[in-house]
């Protein structure tokens, strides 16, 4: 957890253990997006195309049929908002030409940004081996795209969109339940569990939380909630002993490969028979009955009333 503007480190856990990023792949994706719109290679007013590659991606997805258009405005909205997995390729088939040239531009971006632990084999964040990140470099992605493109934050803090005649909703419910919450992303998958890059405002002060791997999505926002809380109410004297996240050392000690939480958030359901679930429902159905039958009676006087 960091200090937006100074990049001061507020708290620090497993900061450099291994993750796969998920979805939060699609802030690189956005960084290089917002690059290529402030040197003139891009504007938000230029429409981008749905290849069959895009068109091929799975869910989360808008579904543009090959050869439909939209915006880049509209784009980076749907790739922030709705995660959209078919708009990250078509972004990075009109920036780089293809996906893999595209992939080459992120790692570049990674190198320069300081992101030494970090390496991405897609644009999108969908399950790959090798594509793995750290909390520590997404907090330095989350410092740079604050700083860097101040005038695209506004995306990050939209609760939802339109698109036709469809409204799409952030995954982000911090923005609905946390005071000051401005942005930024999750990301999901079943090797990585529940991630979020989340930031929050109050007043001058803007703090970012990196949470990788929590195992549900209501306790990946109560412990983004509980952190970013925890920076605004220590941040006045944590800021004498804080260390700049740029010069924190780097901690190889624990594991070098990701972890993988497949079995824990995505364990196949048990499917039921009829009768089975029949069951299930009067087991149920006795209990009730059983703990109404057992509980104390009220006194006379209680019973008048």
């Amino acid at each position: 957890m960091i200090d937006s503007q100074s990049g001061l480190v507020i708290y620090s856990e497993d900061a450099d253990q291994p993750w796969h990023p998920a979805s939060l792949t699609k802030l690189m994706t956005a960084y290089v997006a917002f690059q290529a719109i402030r040197d003139g290679k891009l504007s938000l007013e230029d429409n981008i195309s749905c290849s069959q590659h895009a068109l091929e991606q799975p869910p989360s997805k808008i579904g543009l049929p090959v050869g439909a258009q939209m915006s880049v405005e509209l784009a980076l909205k749907a790739l922030i908002i709705k995660s959209a997995n078919d708009v990250a390729i078509m972004l990075a088939e009109r920036i780089g030409g293809s996906e893999p040239a595209f992939v080459d531009m992120m790692n570049q971006t990674a190198a320069r940004l300081g992101m030494t632990q970090t390496r991405f084999f897609n644009a999108n964040g969908l399950p790959h081996p090798e594509q793995v990140t750290t909390a520590r470099d997404m907090a330095l992605l989350a410092q740079a795209l604050i700083k860097e493109f101040p005038q695209h934050a506004y995306l990050y803090s939209l609760p939802s969109f339109k698109i036709g005649n469809r409204f799409m909703r952030s995954h982000n419910s911090l923005l609905r339940t946390f005071d000051g919450a401005d942005g930024m992303k999750t990301g999901f998958i079943c090797a990585s569990g529940y991630n979020v890059v989340a930031s929050a405002r109050r007043g001058d002060r803007q703090i970012v939380a990196v949470v990788l791997g929590e195992r549900s999505n209501s306790s990946r926002t109560i412990r983004a909630a509980s952190l970013i809380q925890h920076g605004f109410d220590t941040f006045s004297w944590k800021a004498l002993f804080s260390t700049p996240l740029d010069q924190m050392a780097v901690d190889t000690s624990g594991p070098r490969t990701p972890g993988n939480l497949q079995t824990v958030v995505c364990q196949p359901q048990r499917v039921l028979t009829k009768q089975q679930l029949r069951n299930r429902v009067k087991k149920r159905q006795a209990a009730t009955a059983n703990a109404e039958k057992n509980a104390p009676k009220p006194a006379a006087a209680n019973a008048a009333n």
